[in-house]
């Protein structure tokens, strides 16, 4: 981290005389490239309302973490989070429903049964503000090291996996020929995308994160030509968007992941009206 602060302190960039900002905006660097490759699996998997779903579980998770008296209730939601997917692609590999059906189940019940625990005898819920709406300058030096190891894991998910998820998606008979597990490839990214919704909450907020999740990859295929401009504009679009929002939430003082969301509906706006145009 003294590297970073060194080389921070050489740009002539106000907001980033603070440590705090600096580690924002090492997160933001981090963020960028992790939402924007799940973003594209995520958009081609047709699993956007599963992500929002994974985040109501999440914020269960903390719930159940908080009421057990855990001093990180991140790593409780962590854990449920991932039970929480494994169950349903356990139930979704085993039923008739339609995916959207069995996921407003899962969502319903995971909200409800977060706000559930954390009013259970009571008790406020003011102190699970701060994960409805996120606040992405509290993140610490540590906190940015476990999310570089997660963006080395969803990256090394992407290039072993995403053709295989691309293909599944599109085609899943064709996919079943050419020897493909559909439901292990489904199963170990949904996990993926548990550990980054859970780890993401308290940084973005619950309220928006399902945006940044959702909106690169939208943006992207809104321009893009094939795979590879897919998954690049994705990216870009993230990386524009992070540095862009946390810019604008320093000089207006608004919440970050406010900004960013809102930066990223601006480009996909952008991209919309491009693809008609052309």
């Amino acid at each position: 981290m003294e590297l970073w602060y060194a080389i921070c302190n050489l740009l002539p960039i106000e907001m980033l005389q603070w440590d705090f900002m600096k580690n924002a905006f090492l997160a933001v660097l981090l963020m960028a490239p992790l939402f924007g490759l799940t973003s594209t699996m995520i958009v081609t998997g047709k699993m956007s309302f599963f992500s929002d779903a994974l985040g109501h579980s999440a914020f269960t998770g903390i719930a159940i973490g908080c009421i057990c008296g855990i001093a990180a209730p991140t790593w409780a939601a962590v854990l449920f989070s991932v039970l929480f997917s494994l169950l349903f692609s356990y139930v979704r590999s085993r039923s008739n429903q339609a995916a959207d059906t069995l996921i407003g189940v899962f969502s319903s019940t995971a909200v409800a049964l977060g706000i559930f625990i954390a009013t259970l005898g009571g008790g406020s819920f003011t102190k699970y503000n701060k994960y409805l709406i996120g606040d992405i300058l509290s993140v610490t030096p540590t906190e940015i090291g476990l999310l570089g190891l997660v963006l080395v894991f969803v990256t090394v998910f992407w290039i072993c996996y995403s053709n295989r998820l691309t293909l599944t998606s599109i085609h899943p008979q064709l996919a079943s020929s050419r020897g493909i597990s559909a439901g292990l490839t489904q199963t170990v990214f949904t996990v993926a995308i548990a550990v980054i919704v859970t780890l993401a909450i308290s940084w973005i907020g619950l309220l928006i994160l399902n945006s940044l999740l959702v909106l690169p990859g939208a943006s992207s295929r809104n321009v893009s030509k094939n795979l590879r401009q897919y998954s690049l504009f994705s990216v870009l679009f993230a990386l524009l968007a992070g540095v862009a929002g946390l810019s604008v939430s320093y000089y207006l003082g608004t919440s970050a992941g406010a900004a960013i969301s809102l930066v990223l509906a601006l480009i996909f706006a952008v991209s919309f009206s491009t693809r008609k145009h052309r």
